[in-house]
């Protein structure tokens, strides 16, 4: 399955080759035609990777496929924004002038893409969504972009992914991609200049929504064998600037289930802990789904929890952090603990999403993307469309969640996810029900309804 670094990495790749792929076997439970991973095979010229698991010389498709026609030929399910906005009741906002103009969607990703204003133009090109301008801000010494080092490609594909779909859902808000120069991995390294770079917007007023597609296991920041979680702890300054100045806060919740701490080297906390930033009360967590839609983006199955064979939606409770308020009413599935994810978006590869992107021109083109940092960055737009249709910044959103969550389903927007679990490798995860559970949070939503009942118009 690989290391504890590309099992924690919120990201999914299926690069679709134009011919079978002749590319070696990538570690990190990564899949070649014919190969397989946890007991699934796939098809012919599909190769699955996490995003830092590597340099695969697959090439991109010079177009992407319909969904009956993926299904067909690769054997899995794929979809177009065009489809997220059907299946999530985008289009009724649109019409009503809700677009997410005059708001900020911050993303924050190590390295970058140097080719990201290019490949979001494609991308709108082939959807036809109105073009923006990408205002790119570049924290710390950030090396030159290196297309054969894997760790530049990966969060090359975070970026992309991150940027495309959070522009899909909000088409007029302003994006703002923070580049940070230092790889962000397990424990500490690399967060504390993605801290500093959001706290630093914050305080300058650019950012309203910040979405962060990476997250590190609790247990594996120093000292949290002691109980001592000071060195995460120490971390989160720039999520209470968020909270001073209103700024909605959103982090993946991962792609590897419920996450064994035994198995991570941890004896204190048993059996399931959380990543972070998704289990800071300061900041929804957001977890993932699988829909099934047809070629118009229409339902034809009940959305259910994010397990497929190539990953499952992260869920548990923290280690570090005791049960928020806002999580009273569900106090009966936490425990004392704060419980994750908070809602629950589009993340499964089997139901990939389509990328752009030419960063590495050995496989420019378009690609297939799955995992809850595909979730964190729909849900981004999402929270941009409310910002602008409540003429202001809806901040700590949690509350608001759970509050919703208390009205009919007609009022909240907030639709319960009830089925499948986030069960990964040897780990049994949670299992989806009716309510609050690990596995899906709150459940996903109806964004029409959910847009104008958490804006309060």
């Amino acid at each position: 399955m690989g290391s504890p670094r590309t099992l924690r990495r919120a990201l999914a790749l299926l690069a679709v080759g134009a011919t079978a792929l002749t590319a070696g076997t990538v570690s990190t439970g990564s899949v070649v035609a014919g190969a397989t991973t946890a007991g699934a095979p796939t098809a012919a010229g599909v190769h699955v990777r996490p995003a830092s698991a590597g340099h695969v010389n697959a090439l991109g498709r010079t177009a992407p496929l319909s969904t009956s026609d993926c299904v067909s030929q690769l054997g899995i399910h794929c979809y177009s924004p065009l489809q997220y906005r059907e299946a999530y009741n985008l289009n009724s906002l649109y019409k009503e002038g809700v677009t997410g103009k005059g708001r900020n969607i911050v993303i924050v990703d190590s390295f970058g893409s140097p080719t990201i204003q290019h490949d979001l133009e494609v991308f709108d090109k082939q959807w036809g969504i109105p073009d923006t301008q990408v205002e790119i801000v570049k924290w710390g010494n950030v090396p030159p972009f290196d297309p054969t080092n894997p760790d530049h490609t990966g969060w090359a594909g975070e970026s992309t992914l991150d940027v495309e779909y959070a522009h899909a859902v909000a088409p007029d808000a302003h994006i703002i991609l923070v580049e940070t120069g230092v790889a962000e991995t397990e424990g500490v390294t690399g967060l504390p200049e993605m801290m500093d770079a959001e706290q630093a917007l914050i305080r300058s007023g650019r950012a309203d929504v910040i979405s962060q597609s990476f997250g590190a296991t609790e247990n594996t920041f120093p000292g949290f064998d002691k109980g001592d979680f000071k060195s995460l702890t120490d971390l989160r300054y720039a999520f209470k600037e968020a909270a001073a100045h209103d700024v909605t806060v959103l982090a993946s919740s991962g792609d590897n289930g419920a996450t064994d701490a035994k198995e991570n080297g941890s004896d204190l906390y048993p059996y399931k802990v959380n990543s972070w930033p998704s289990s800071d009360p300061l900041v929804t967590s957001i977890g993932g789904t699988q829909m099934t839609l047809d070629d118009a983006g229409k339902r034809t199955a009940p959305d259910k929890v994010w397990h497929d064979a190539y990953g499952a939606g992260g869920g548990g409770v923290s280690g570090v952090f005791d049960r928020p308020l806002y999580q009273t009413g569900v106090a009966k599935v936490t425990g004392n603990h704060r419980g994750t994810p908070d809602i629950s978006m589009s993340a499964a590869v089997d139901g990939g999403a389509w990328t752009y992107e030419s960063y590495d021109p050995t496989r420019a083109g378009w690609h297939l993307t799955g995992g809850t940092s595909e979730a964190a960055p729909i849900f981004s737009g999402v929270v941009a469309l409310a910002d602008q249709l409540a003429g202001h910044r809806l901040g700590q959103l949690n509350w608001r969640l759970y509050g919703l969550n208390l009205l009919p389903n007609q009022w909240s927007g907030i639709s319960d996810v009830t089925t499948g679990d986030n069960s990964w490798d040897t780990v049994t995860g949670y299992q989806a029900a009716k309510g609050y559970d690990l596995a899906s949070g709150l459940g996903t939503i109806d964004a029409g309804r959910f847009v104008h009942a958490v804006a309060g118009r």
